[in-house]
């Protein structure tokens, strides 16, 4: 018997509507069930004068604007798919996986600045993506560097995404004085502008408190229950085996479309290590890591339908939803 994703990667509208409600449920019977999250450490003063105030965490209004956020990152995620034939076919694969970790990540539904930031990563990729081979792409370089920026004047340590895309100018063989000129002045607008408003406004800025960079390099394995353990161990490995299968038939894209692939996976391993460094803001990360995940992995599952990639797909499913129901049993 051949087990097919044929359906989900290009479903029709009725299916794809239901795909969405079924992740739309998973998401609410956090809420409805009263698996509250625990806001995680927030340290930007822009967040916490800005927009913490008008939305209480574990509210209906915080659910309702967090999944506002998702479903538009998930609808840029299909744009950047199709624009830039990162999967060389349409697929609906990265929405839907990107969707399913939204909804069975929780820690994520109370993360409003998350949401937003990763928003203004995306729109940077969109930027990012369009410099390929083009040593004058300054504008492309300014405006990518300006929404990193800005994500990070939510969450501060995204900062350090900045050497990361400098590192991806050279991937994309755009790397030049120029663009890197261009994208310095891109980082720093942001903060000037927000620096200057805030003198002006308050006659003084306290750079500590503005700037605050919260290392933390504890880790203790034990802090994770089993459920938690057993399933970070089973995602981590789904996503080793699918970036096999992703290198394996990659030589089929073109050279762009590869470059792509290439700094996405930098950039996620980017993220997950600035999580370990910041340990204790990691949930204001994940909305990062389930993008670019999602997008990764769906690059074999897509591309190599066969029986081993349809069971594979179908025991990611089974992890997630078995996650989210041992929260119900967790103390």
């Amino acid at each position: 018997m051949r087990l097919s994703l044929k359906n989900i990667i290009v479903p029709s509208i009725s299916l794809a509507a239901l795909l969405v409600l079924s992740c739309v449920a998973v998401w609410f019977s956090a809420y409805f069930g009263g698996r509250f999250a625990t806001l995680s450490t927030q340290n930007t003063v822009f967040y916490l004068t800005n927009i913490q105030p008008f939305i209480q965490p574990n509210s209906l209004l915080s659910n309702i604007v967090s999944i506002a956020f998702v479903f538009l990152n998930a609808f840029l995620l299909g744009q950047i798919n199709n624009r830039f034939t990162i999967i060389r076919t349409r697929t609906f694969l990265p929405i839907f996986i990107f969707l399913i970790l939204m909804g069975s990540w929780n820690e994520t539904h109370v993360a409003n600045g998350s949401h937003l930031a990763l928003t203004f990563i995306v729109l940077a990729l969109f930027y990012f993506f369009g410099m390929s081979r083009d040593k004058k792409a300054s504008e492309q370089a300014f405006m990518g560097s300006f929404f990193i920026s800005i994500s990070s004047l939510l969450i501060n340590p995204l900062i350090f995404l900045i050497p990361v895309c400098w590192i991806g100018f050279g991937i994309f063989q755009s790397f030049s004085l120029r663009t890197f000129l261009a994208s310095v002045f891109g980082t720093l607008a942001p903060w000037v502008l927000y620096l200057s408003v805030l003198y002006l406004m308050h006659n003084e800025i306290n750079f500590s408190t503005i700037f605050h960079l919260d290392f933390d390099f504890s880790f203790n394995i034990s802090s994770f229950s089993l459920p938690q353990f057993i399933y970070y161990v089973s995602i981590f490995i789904i996503m080793l085996i699918s970036l096999s299968g992703m290198f394996s038939i990659s030589s089929g894209d073109a050279i762009h479309t590869r470059n792509k692939l290439n700094f996405l996976l930098l950039m996620l391993i980017s993220v997950f290590i600035i999580t370990l460094i910041f340990r204790s803001q990691y949930t204001l990360f994940l909305p990062v890591i389930a993008l670019i995940y999602s997008i990764l992995i769906s690059h074999p599952f897509t591309l190599k339908q066969n029986n081993f990639y349809g069971i594979l797909f179908l025991i990611f499913c089974f992890f997630n939803l078995a996650f989210v129901i041992s929260k119900y049993f967790l103390i």
